[in-house]
This record gives C-alpha cells, sequence and structure tokens, in this order.
C-alpha cells in the first residue's frame, strides 16, 4: 500500500467511525419517544418511497425551485458510484468500477452530466436564496450555513468534474469502459493549457478536495439542517399512507396513564423525532399555511424545527435519566424548560386551521397537523390552557357535552326541526334504509346550513332514495373537540354515536359536512364504527350518473360560478372532481377555476375548531379567501361545507357584495336545475 493510500485509510475510517457514533446516537435519541407502528404495508410504503422519495414528486409541485432540487438530489444518488470509486481508488490505484462494463459507460456519463446539472442548480440556488431572496427560505440564522453548504456541494461536483477529465492519465487502473462527452473535452483543455507535470497535481489536489469535503460533509449532516439528506428517504418510508388528517386514538381505558396529548418530546412517537431530523427548512409548509399568509405567529417549519431543538436538547438527558446519572445544573436548567411555551408558541398552536396544507406540500411527508394537535391535547386535558383567542373553547365543550351541539342556545330536542315538512323518516321510525343522511350540527341548527339540508333532502327525495335520518339520537361527530385538543370529549361522542349507528345496523352514510364526513370515515374506524361514508357531492354525481337526477337542460341561466374547495374534502379525502362534475353538468354555467384551488386549495379558516375561536391577530382568513374568489368576478361562490359557507358568506358581507354575490351550496344549485 502506498503512503497516499496509507492516508487515506486512515481518513476513511477515521471519519466512518466519527460518522457511526454519531448516526447511533441520533437513533437512540428516538428510542426516548414512544412506540408506533410504521412497518406495516410494505408495498404501500415502497411505491410512496419510489415516487415521493426518489421520484421527488412533491417537491416538483414547485415549478421553479422543483427542478433545481431534483436535478441535485437524482445527481447525487449518481454520484454515488463515483464516490464509491473514490473509496476504491484511495485504497488502491488500480482499482475501479470499470468491471462493471456497459453500465460503467451508462455510469460515467450520466456522471458527467448530472455534474453540470449540480452546478448549474447550486448557482440557481445561491441566486434565489441571496439575490432574488425568495421569502420562504430567508431564515436570518442559516444565511451563512446555507452559501456555505451550497459552495461545498459546488466544490464537490467541480472537483470530480476536473478529476474525471485527467484520471485516465493520472491512475493506473482500467478505465476502458468510462464514457464522459464532458470530462473529456475539459481534459484535452487542461492538459494543454497545464502540461505533464501540472496535470499529475491538478489531479491529485482535485481529487483530495473531492474526498475530504465529502468525508467532512458527511460528519456534519448530523450536526445541522442538512440531516435531511440521510432521513428524507426513510422518513418517506414510515409516513403516513391514510388520509393526512388521521388522528392517533387515545385509549382512556388503560390504566396508569398520567399524561394526556404531547408534555414534551417523550410523548411524540418516534416518527415525529425523525420528522424533526428530517424537515428540509425549504419553507413550504409555511409558504401555504393560511395562518402564517395573514400574519399570524404560526409557522409549520419553526413548530418542526422547534420539536427538533427540544430533542437535542431533552433526549440526551432523558437517556442519562434512565441510567441514573445526576444532571449538572445547566442540564437542569435544559431539563426545567418546557416544550410549549420555551420551544413552540401556544398561541401558534391555536392558530392552526389543521387545514393539512403544510403537510400536502411537505416533500418529505412530516406530519405537522398531528403534532400540533398532539400539543393541544396536552393544553385542554392536562392544563386547561386557553388564550385570548381560544377561549370560547370551554362553552363550546360545555355545549356539546349538555345538548351535544358546539353552539350555544339550542335544545337537543330541537335537532330534527329543519325537517318540517319534508315528511322525511327517522331510523327509529323505520330502520330500513338506502342510506342514512348524517345531517350534523351546522346542517341541524344553523338557519343557512338548514337550507342545504333541506335542499339536498328535496334531491333524495326527487331521486327516489330511501333515506333517514336519526333527528334527536344524532349528536355532533367529535370532530371540533377532537381537532382542538378535547379527545376525551371526542372519544365519547364518537363511541356514543357509533353505538346508535350500529344498533340500526347503518351500512351506508352521507353527509353534507366535509367534517362530519371525514371524521366518520377515517377516525371512527379506529374505534370500530366501519361504515361507507360518502360526501353528498359525490352522492349527487352518482345519482346523476345513474340517471336518477335529470338535470333541466331547457334552463339556462348564463351564470359566472367560482368553485371553493373544502380543505376536508379536498385536501383531506382527495375529491375535487364531484362537485365541479355537477357544476359542468348544469347548462348555462360558467365556470372560473379560482387561483389556488383543487390541491393548492386556500382555507376559509373555520377548521381545527377556529370557527368557534377568535381571530385577533392579522388579516382574517375567511377575509383573505373571500377576496381572491371575488377578484374572478363571479356572480355566485359554490361550496360544499357549511362551515366554508359561513366564513366565505362573512367575507363578502365584509366586501359589501352579499346584494350582488350569491353563496351557495353544491346541493342548492343543483336544486334549481333538476326536473322534478
Amino acid at each position: 500500500m502506498q503512503p497516499e493510500n496509507l492516508v487515506f485509510l486512515v481518513v476513511l475510517v477515521t471519519s466512518l467511525s466519527v460518522f457511526g457514533f454519531s448516526a447511533f446516537r441520533l437513533i437512540s435519541w428516538l428510542s426516548v419517544a414512544r412506540p408506533d407502528v410504521r412497518w406495516d404495508r410494505i408495498p404501500e410504503r415502497i411505491a410512496t418511497t419510489l415516487v415521493v422519495g426518489f421520484g421527488q414528486s412533491k417537491i416538483l409541485r414547485d415549478k421553479t425551485a422543483g427542478p433545481i432540487h431534483a436535478a441535485i438530489f437524482w445527481g447525487f444518488l449518481v454520484l454515488l458510484f463515483a464516490a464509491t470509486e473514490m473509496i476504491l481508488e484511495g485504497l488502491n490505484g488500480a482499482w475501479s468500477l470499470n468491471f462493471l462494463g456497459p453500465v460503467y459507460s451508462v455510469v460515467t456519463a450520466l456522471t458527467d452530466v448530472f455534474c453540470l446539472l449540480i452546478i448549474l442548480g447550486t448557482v440557481m440556488a445561491l441566486w434565489r436564496r441571496y439575490v432574488s431572496k425568495v421569502r420562504r427560505i430567508q431564515v436570518e440564522s442559516e444565511k451563512v450555513e446555507a452559501g456555505l453548504i451550497l459552495v461545498a456541494i459546488f466544490t464537490i461536483v467541480s472537483a470530480l468534474l476536473v478529476q474525471n477529465s485527467l484520471r485516465q492519465h493520472a491512475m493506473g487502473a482500467d478505465y476502458s469502459w468510462a464514457f464522459r462527452p464532458v470530462a473529456w473535452p475539459l481534459g484535452n483543455v487542461l492538459r494543454s493549457a497545464l502540461g505533464a507535470d501540472v496535470t499529475g497535481i491538478v489531479f491529485h489536489t482535485a481529487w483530495w478536495v473531492h474526498s475530504i469535503i465529502i468525508l467532512a460533509f458527511m460528519n456534519y449532516l448530523p450536526f445541522s439542517k442538512h440531516l435531511h439528506v440521510l432521513t428524507s428517504i426513510p422518513n418517506v418510508f414510515f409516513g403516513p399512507l391514510g388520509p393526512t388528517n388521521t388522528l392517533e386514538k387515545i385509549d382512556f381505558e388503560i390504566e396508569g396513564i398520567e399524561k394526556f396529548g404531547v408534555v414534551d418530546i417523550e410523548d411524540f412517537s418516534w416518527k415525529t423525532l425523525l420528522d424533526g431530523y428530517t424537515c428540509t427548512h425549504c419553507g413550504r409548509c409555511t409558504s401555504v399555511c393560511p395562518a402564517n399568509q395573514t400574519g399570524k405567529v404560526l409557522d409549520p417549519r419553526a413548530v418542526i424545527v422547534n420539536i427538533h431543538a427540544r430533542t437535542m436538547d431533552r433526549a440526551p438527558l432523558l437517556i442519562k435519566q434512565e441510567k441514573g446519572i445526576v444532571f449538572s445544573a445547566e442540564e437542569q436548567v435544559v431539563w426545567d424548560k418546557k416544550l410549549i411555551g420555551d420551544y413552540v408558541l401556544p398561541e401558534a398552536l391555536w392558530q392552526c386551521t389543521t387545514c393539512g396544507a403544510c403537510m400536502q406540500e411537505c416533500p418529505v411527508n412530516i406530519e405537522h397537523v398531528p403534532a400540533i394537535v398532539g400539543m393541544r391535547r396536552s393544553m385542554v386535558m392536562m392544563e386547561g390552557a386557553f388564550n385570548e383567542e381560544s377561549a370560547l373553547l370551554p362553552d363550546v365543550y360545555n355545549n356539546m357535552e349538555t345538548n351535544a351541539v358546539p353552539w350555544g342556545g339550542f335544545a337537543h330536542s330541537d335537532r330534527a326541526d329543519w325537517a318540517q315538512g319534508l315528511g322525511i323518516k327517522t331510523a327509529a321510525e323505520d330502520a330500513t334504509m338506502e342510506v342514512l343522511f348524517w345531517v350534523g350540527c351546522a346542517g341541524s341548527y344553523d338557519e343557512r346550513a338548514k337550507k342545504t339540508s333541506r335542499a339536498f333532502s328535496e334531491l333524495m327525495q326527487i331521486a327516489g332514495v330511501d333515506f333517514r335520518i336519526l333527528g334527536t339520537e344524532e349528536n355532533c361527530n367529535g370532530d371540533v373537540a377532537r381537532r382542538t385538543g378535547n379527545e376525551y370529549l371526542a372519544d365519547s361522542l364518537t363511541k356514543t354515536n357509533i353505538e346508535t349507528l350500529q344498533r340500526y345496523a347503518v351500512r351506508k352514510i352521507v353527509a353534507t359536512c366535509p367534517h362530519c364526513f371525514n371524521t366518520i370515515k377515517n377516525d371512527y374506524p379506529q374505534f370500530g364504527g366501519n361504515f361507507e361514508v360518502v360526501h353528498h357531492t359525490q352522492f349527487i354525481r352518482d345519482l346523476i350518473a345513474e340517471g336518477r337526477l335529470k338535470i333541466d337542460r331547457e334552463k339556462m341561466n348564463n351564470e359566472t360560478i367560482t368553485y371553493h374547495d373544502s380543505c376536508y374534502l379536498g385536501r383531506y379525502n382527495d375529491e375535487y372532481e364531484a362537485p365541479r362534475a355537477t357544476l359542468s353538468d348544469i347548462p348555462g354555467l360558467n365556470v372560473i377555476e379560482v387561483e389556488r384551488s383543487g390541491d393548492k386549495g386556500f382555507c376559509c379558516g373555520a377548521g381545527g375548531g377556529r370557527m368557534f375561536m377568535e381571530e385577533t391577530v392579522g388579516e382574517r382568513v375567511n377575509i383573505n379567501r373571500t377576496n381572491e374568489l371575488l377578484a374572478t368576478g363571479a356572480e355566485t361562490i359554490a361550496l360544499n361545507c357549511p362551515f366554508c359557507t359561513t366564513m366565505i358568506t362573512d367575507g363578502v358581507k365584509a366586501a359589501d357584495k352579499i346584494d350582488s354575490v350569491r353563496v351557495r351550496d353544491i346541493g342548492e344549485i343543483l336544486r334549481e336545475h333538476v326536473v322534478e
């Protein structure tokens, strides 16, 4: 072994040993959190990893930054071959990957191409960060680090390109299968300019620069925001496979539980701590957060970053505590800090609408909403800690406990009054049914939402649907309690409702409220409530397709309509087409898409219990969204959710357009256009 090879061996072994220690420590810190089964449904996880992780599908949603990052990511995958060959050459100058034959030809050609793409990508990334100053990536504390990392990446690939251009003339290995369409022409230029003696020096300098920076970068990763280079693929693999909004059930029947919700990092699952490791700090989540974009303090990125910071501070102490090691005075100060308060602002947690936009946009499948709701749970169930904006929630909980409805001033006995004169039977009167209409609290009590309940009921009657309602046996579905953190109340409401539904052997449920639809469809199965659940826009679409509802083709309104996607139907349940299909079937309607629509839609501001909270900071979310809808010039704003209807109606009133712009549910619009 040559002296140079021996030096490299020492450097390599030292680097791998230090990295191994750092990696083991990070993995051990995950063990302080709660267990969580993420090894199920392996084929689905592999498919998701291929599409989202390796395919960069979510990264590419950003048409500008997406291709830049994807080029760098794919380039580094290809450059793993170059890194492997670097190690072989470092140990023995006669070793290479040439034995791969034609595969080596492809790999070496791709290496050249991606070296150029990465160089271009890093230059563009530097431009966006320091010249264009894209808002979502402007984090003051990360300016220097981000620049150094980009320069390091630029140097790694530039050095690789230089050494590849001179490799065949400086090493003794066989490179007969190599094909380097960029490096070889560059090598000809360099050899002509430098001469034979200097060429060898340049090669070895480039080789060592490339090698040292790679090994140093590898050992820097565990201590930096670029840890995601190592953890992003595993995080995508272990990410959620079901609806992004599903929250973990708390089993209140287990004896000895001392804490409910997340008080500190040990109350999270290990996947949440891995989320903290994986956050890329890209700010995509923050750029689409309705609270943040309307001037509030909630920053989804900061929530995850601060969970990670708390993990780095507290996890080593938890392990020390398990071993019985006494804390130093400085460690005791860190131990005494609080996750909620010292790291994550309570007011930020209350500002979340649980719209799921953060999770939709996150390129590495981080689960922001469950983490936020987990912390809300501890504030509500452990401390009863409410702020100015959430101060009304105790009254809301009391209303749900006494009358099974979030609003006060209503009697449970009046729950079916909306249906007077329609001849609708309850399940208690006749349990034989095609479908159960889950009316919901808004549809039962809110004057505006009751119009939707009546319109949809009339549509079902026209279509000959044999449906029932629960009437006074229906309770609040529990969504508001669950997503504001009162899981104990939600648990009670859920179990009561499931017992009622099972008593009547209900198989299929239709709901006009996406919150009811989502909760019964996605939350209730955890409690043994397995039903076929559809939203009324889906049900209407099917009735039209089956010919049970016929649209009046003679009636032409020549009306301009824009449609607002509700988060709990669209983003949470991937239903965007059913409402649009109905609108497109109605003659005379000119449907205009608002800029933020479909899976990039913007929240109305009511989700996550925000419907029942005050909004005292920044611009009101519903005003922001309504102004965007009004800017289309549409005469009617179509919706599919009673909460959205309330919020957008308030926005239209605030804009003084209530006399010129109608706010209507899809069911109400269709009711005017069907043949009876």
